[in-house]
């Protein structure tokens, strides 16, 4: 008999980011900002990113990876604590990944904690998924490719954080 392989149900990406903690989440929360950073260099073919910054709004975004695959992606906020703190259920309404709002225990939740740091922003990222989802349903969502999608993502946070304080 083998012991069976235990599957984390979380991973955390950590940046530190040269700028204040109140311009990392403005660029987290202003929809033009957001649009600018998250999803790259493609443009987003006019469809608007939205940020309903309180419990229960949602941010939109058109995520664009390259001419053969885009997708609405987004989340819906659990808790927001400017500048320090947001936390939100991934996906979105008809988007990727699919998130349904009558069942937002199935969708992976997001940590965002920024601390100031001598001017500067130490930023951590959580991907948590739910102790009720099976191993193999959270194998399933890390087959996504998602903790390889966001470390690209938050790989244009700085550059673009840089042009704005530099």
């Amino acid at each position: 008999m083998t012991a069976a392989t235990q599957v984390e149900r979380s991973f955390t990406i950590t940046r530190r980011l040269d700028a204040p903690r109140e311009l990392v989440f403005q660029a987290w929360t202003d929809p033009d900002q957001l649009a600018q950073w998250f999803a790259g260099e493609m443009p987003s073919q006019g469809i608007a990113t939205t940020v309903d910054l309180r419990v229960g709004g949602c941010w939109r975004l058109h995520m664009i990876e390259d001419e053969n695959r885009s997708y609405m992606t987004g989340g819906i906020y659990h808790e927001i604590v400017p500048p320090e703190k947001l936390v939100f259920s991934f996906g979105a309404i008809d988007g990727w990944p699919q998130l349904d709002p009558s069942n937002l225990d199935d969708a992976p939740l997001v940590t965002i904690t920024l601390d100031e740091m001598n001017g500067a922003t130490e930023m951590v990222l959580q991907v948590a998924f739910a102790d009720r989802l099976t191993d193999d349903r959270v194998r399933e969502w890390l087959a996504t490719g998602m903790t390889e999608g966001w470390n690209i993502t938050l790989d244009r946070l700085a550059p673009y954080l840089h042009g704005m304080v530099g």
